[in-house]
């Protein structure tokens, strides 16, 4: 959500901040004439109502001074005009609702603003390598090497048509050595970032509207989410921990000595790829059901630039000590997520589809969540609160990690070599082979 003060006193520098996303370039300036000309009215609302209410109180006193003097008229006509005011100041009141209702709606829907040096682009084709944060290179085969579900089914581990007679598509079992892997991984991230110094959380993995407009996935985003209705109402099936970990602090005031405040989780996650229609429909790399390691930091504002880039080092640990390939991109203007302000993706290389393909993102949100959920802190020595900063990251997708694992560690024979780093989570397996 965006600061409509802000918006109110630097109005070119919102407009020009706005037009780098492609999407809203064109409808920049009409936008923010539209949310400055609501804010006008919902003041002008506003004030309205303070003045009646003040001539409301000044007519209230006025009766009993007129009624002392015997002045039976004027205390009528007092009378009348304090009815008048009320019916008048509920008036102002259902105006003023309206006015700021419409104008949260308007801000609502609008995205995060991109800082300055996010790369200007229209989509992933301007994502710019940070090179120094490359690691390692493509690994060489004597034979061609096979993509993840050639591998998980000829394994006999990995079944897609079984799981489409259940769910439909985008679903799978992973069975035997599989399931393991994938279970190992998440356990592996979890031990390493509780050691990098986040704290384990188990969150709900059902929540409503409310956290979910917290962590920006409402409005906008509704069709993407699956929902299920119970007796209290309407809950969703969480898209990332992302969201029940953010909104940790939603409506609180921590103390400036409790940040940063890093959290982590490891969670099944539920998300409709209905925009990913005709994309990676083999495989598991866009799947209905995932799961996933997130980390979440609380800041303050002057430690987010700083925690960013700490948040990716975190995530890319669990790739280093994979000695998974990979590399690092900041994401331009039109690739961006909604709710962030600067992105990190992590690509891991996947020699099956002789491509890198994203395996995390790291966001810095600023504010931007902050004011949706009203998440403030107290500054030392200060009376006075402000909003924190949250930040997101995948520590990582676990199904995409098992992937790569696949495909890098694989052998001509079909059979793949655990990495050493899970060796202590495989119960003695060194080896995934067809049973």
């Amino acid at each position: 959500m965006h600061d409509i003060k802000l918006i109110r006193d630097n109005r070119d520098l919102f407009v020009a901040a706005l037009a780098r996303r492609p999407a809203y370039a064109e409808a920049a300036d009409t936008t923010a004439a539209e949310i400055l000309d609501l804010d006008a009215k919902w003041r002008g609302a506003k004030t309205a109502y303070e003045q009646h209410k003040a001539r409301q109180n000044e007519a209230s006193r006025a009766i009993g001074q007129a009624k002392a003097k015997k002045d039976e008229a004027g205390a009528k006509a007092m009378l009348e005009e304090v009815a008048h005011l009320k019916a008048q100041l509920q008036a102002d009141q259902e105006e003023e609702r309206k006015y700021e209702v419409d104008l949260r709606a308007k801000l609502a829907v609008l995205p995060n603003l991109p800082v300055a040096d996010v790369p200007m682009g229209a989509d992933e084709n301007d994502n710019v390598e940070v090179v120094a944060r490359r690691f390692g290179s493509a690994p060489r085969f004597d034979f061609k090497p096979k993509e993840h579900f050639e591998l998980g089914e000829a394994l006999g581990m990995m079944d897609f048509e079984r799981a489409g007679k259940v769910s439909g598509a985008r679903f799978v079992y992973l069975k035997g050595a599989l399931a393991r892997l994938e279970r190992s991984l998440g356990m592996f991230m979890l031990d390493v970032q509780t050691a990098n110094g986040y704290l384990e959380v188990n969150p709900p993995l059902l929540v409503r509207d409310e956290a979910f407009f917290g962590t920006s996935q409402l409005p906008k985003f509704e069709e993407d989410l699956f929902w299920a209705s119970m007796g209290e109402g309407r809950f969703g099936l969480i898209p990332t921990a992302e969201v029940p970990l953010t909104n940790l602090v939603r409506e609180e005031i921590l103390d400036e000595a409790a940040l940063p405040y890093r959290v982590t989780a490891w969670t099944p996650c539920f998300r409709a790829e209905a925009g990913a229609a005709g994309r990676d429909t083999r495989g598991m790399i866009r799947q209905h059901q995932f799961s996933k390691v997130e980390l979440v930091s609380i800041t303050a504002p002057e430690q987010s630039e700083a925690e960013h880039e700490r948040m990716t080092d975190c995530a890319q640990d669990i790739l280093k000590r994979l000695e998974l390939p990979h590399r690092v991109v900041t994401l331009c203007s039109g690739d961006m997520g909604f709710a962030a302000q600067k992105t990190y993706d992590i690509e891991v290389w996947l020699p099956g589809q002789d491509r890198y393909r994203e395996i995390s993102s790291c966001s810095n949100c600023g504010d931007f969540q902050a004011r949706r959920m009203e998440a403030r802190y107290r500054p030392k020595d200060s009376k006075n609160t402000r909003f924190v900063h949250t930040l997101n990251g995948s520590g990582l997708a676990v199904g995409r990690t098992l992937i790569a694992v696949l495909e890098n560690y694989q052998e001509a024979d079909g059979t793949v070599r655990v990495p050493e780093a899970l060796l202590p989570y495989m119960g003695g397996l060194t080896k995934i082979e067809k049973v």
